[in-house]
């Protein structure tokens, strides 16, 4: 008996698939989650020019998101075709490079309309209001509605016509909370715009976000929302940064490097207004820090990148999450210097939650009413004080004792020296209040600036090897290798190509000692795969310069003379970023006279 071949299969048959069945793969790319519906609609209404933008969900967005704006508006006669599949008003399709809206790609309302049931009511001024709805892919027609100006779009039971992508969504609680982050990122991005975010779930709508439009001028603008969204610590503790170079445009606000997160969940980027997760901004972003923080810290910051549209390309996914930049070495370089450049203005400067931190730990039993206490004396009444309760006041001057530490002024940004605490901590009076100082982690910090600073003065000695580690690897891994072998040469790691798969490593960083080559060569390439350039040399070197500049600073337990003090305090004011050790950490607290009186109930 003749045996079928289980392994031969007939000619497969190419079927064109109908409009239904598109618009739900389609769906399956532009809508992970309701905060990707939500992402869409609010996008759409910020290209329509609203100014006020209302979202009201239920369940996580499971069974309700309806999304109201005053903007243009839709024609009655332009809803059929707004539910068709790339039909859009924000690009012709003959450019695809100039993109300046949000949108451009046509599928959101009809991936929308494809899995849930869709309803579509607007106006435009000057003519009728109309509503359509779609429900599984099946359009009724627009017929007359009620509605005063703009728009609105709700979505009802997302996903029940793909019911399998309903057991992926996670609890209505951490939906709601990823819808919530969709908004807060785009309110960032539209300061003079308000957003308004409601939670109807159980039948209570309640404001869970609220941003009210901002006034002045962009930058103040830009500041206020983000105290909105990111909290009042945040706005307080962060550096403006407004720098560009060839055609592209650097501005936002950074924190302090003692203002940091133990994840990376307070990074926000936007290309031409376009929340985007990209790797390369988050690997830049990422260098700017790396002196200052250690490698469990994560900075804080909402960067803003704008350039000709034509210099990026926003059309990578249909998420439009990716970006890809035509140059991406000149934006790396424009946020690492712009966000260097900043923390080096900031000086000696420490966040201010450090205080409070501290002045959380002090905080005494609640005191009963307020007990009289004399008014703070005057400056001079203060001096006599200081001298009357002296010791030897009154003696001959040949009996007197002078004071360990000077007397210098405390108009001075950290103050004037009057203590030194447990062999390890510096007291300076300023005149609005006292500093703290870790003297072993200041001084630290200084030395550390100066090692970095000759290094670059001088260049990063190099080492010859007796004779060359020769590395075998893929032809792709060299030529990943030699394209960055110009600046690996300036950093004290030699490479030439040794043939074929292979790479032969004529000289390392004479910091380092003996190293193992090969090893070192592929940390830079998993660098290279990880965020497009490798630092890895260069941040092994500067770990070997924190490390000297650890041995060689002023030790805890160290007793020193009031004039020693008074010189760190200064050398502190003028040095860059002394504000934190090499590790992140504040090298000072500063705690105000009025928080202090406040601890003793003098209010």
């Amino acid at each position: 008996m003749a045996m079928t071949d289980p392994h031969i299969n007939p000619a497969p048959v190419i079927r064109q698939l109908d409009d239904a069945a598109i618009n739900r793969i389609a769906a399956g790319e532009v809508l992970e989650r309701p905060a990707s519906a939500v992402k869409e609609l609010v996008e759409n209404s910020i290209d329509a020019g609203a100014k006020r933008i209302e979202v009201v969900i239920a369940d996580g967005g499971k069974t309700l998101i309806r999304v109201t704006d005053d903007g243009c508006g839709i024609a009655p006669g332009d809803l059929q075709l707004a539910l068709s599949r790339h039909a859009t008003s924000k690009i012709d399709g003959s450019d695809l490079l100039n993109i300046n809206s949000f949108g451009f790609r046509g599928e959101a309302l009809p991936s929308l309309g494809a899995v849930g049931r869709l309803t579509i009511t607007s106006r435009v001024v000057g003519q009728e209001a109309a509503s359509i709805s779609v429900a599984g892919g099946n359009a009724g027609d627009a017929r007359p509605a009620a509605l005063t100006s703009g728009t609105v779009v709700e979505l009802r039971d997302i996903f029940y016509a793909t019911p399998a992508r309903l057991k992926f969504l996670r609890t209505d609680r951490a939906e709601a909370q990823a819808i919530s982050d969709v908004v807060k990122r785009l309110a960032m991005a539209e300061p003079f715009v308000t957003f308004i975010l409601r939670d109807a779930s159980g039948g209570d709508q309640r404001t869970t976000f609220r941003a009210d439009a901002e006034s002045g001028d962009l930058f103040d603008a830009l500041h206020g929302r983000l105290r909105n969204v990111l909290g009042r610590d945040f706005a307080d503790n962060a550096l403006a940064i407004d720098t560009q170079r060839d055609g592209f445009h650097l501005t936002g606000y950074a924190a302090l490097p003692t203002y940091s997160r133990g994840a990376a969940v307070a990074q926000f980027l936007f290309v031409n207004g376009r929340p985007v997760r990209d790797k390369m901004l988050l690997g830049a972003l990422r260098a700017a820090y790396m002196d200052v923080l250690s490698r469990d810290r994560h900075p804080v910051a909402a960067l803003f990148v704008d350039c000709d549209p034509t210099l990026v390309d926003v059309n990578v996914h249909p998420a439009k999450t990716e970006v890809r930049f035509r140059d991406p070495g000149i934006v790396r370089g424009l946020i690492v210097s712009g966000l260097r450049h900043a923390l080096a203005e900031a000086g000696h400067r420490a966040s201010t939650t450090v205080a409070n931190a501290t002045l959380g730990a002090m905080t005494p039993e609640p005191v009963a009413a307020r007990v009289y206490q004399m008014d703070r004396p005057s400056f001079s009444a203060r001096s006599m004080t200081f001298q009357a309760q002296a010791p030897g006041f009154g003696e001959a001057p040949s009996a007197r004792v002078e004071p360990a530490v000077l007397d210098e002024p405390d108009n001075l940004p950290l103050g004037a020296a009057r203590a030194q605490v447990h062999e390890n901590y510096i007291i300076a009076q300023t005149e609005a209040g006292i500093v703290i100082v870790d003297q072993h982690a200041a001084h630290e910090r200084l030395v550390y600036e100066k090692l970095k600073t000759q290094m670059a003065e001088n260049g990063v000695a190099a080492q010859a090897l007796l004779i060359p580690e020769i590395v075998e690897m893929t032809t792709a891994e060299v030529a990943q290798l030699m394209e960055i072998a110009n600046d690996l040469g300036r950093l004290g790691l030699t490479l030439e190509p040794f043939g074929g798969g292979a790479i032969a490593v004529r000289e390392t960083p004479a910091i380092l000692g003996e190293i193992n080559a090969e090893k070192m060569l592929r940390d830079i390439l998993d660098e290279l795969a990880d965020q497009g350039e490798s630092a890895n040399v260069q941040s092994k070197i500067e770990a070997i310069l924190s490390r000297v500049a650890c041995h060689g600073s002023i030790r805890s337990g160290r007793r020193m003379q009031g004039a020693e003090m008074n010189a760190l305090l200064r050398e502190m004011e003028a040095t860059p970023l002394s504000g934190q050790c090499n590790h992140g950490r504040p090298t000072y607290v500063e705690l105000k006279l009025s928080d202090i009186e406040r601890l003793f109930g003098r209010t």
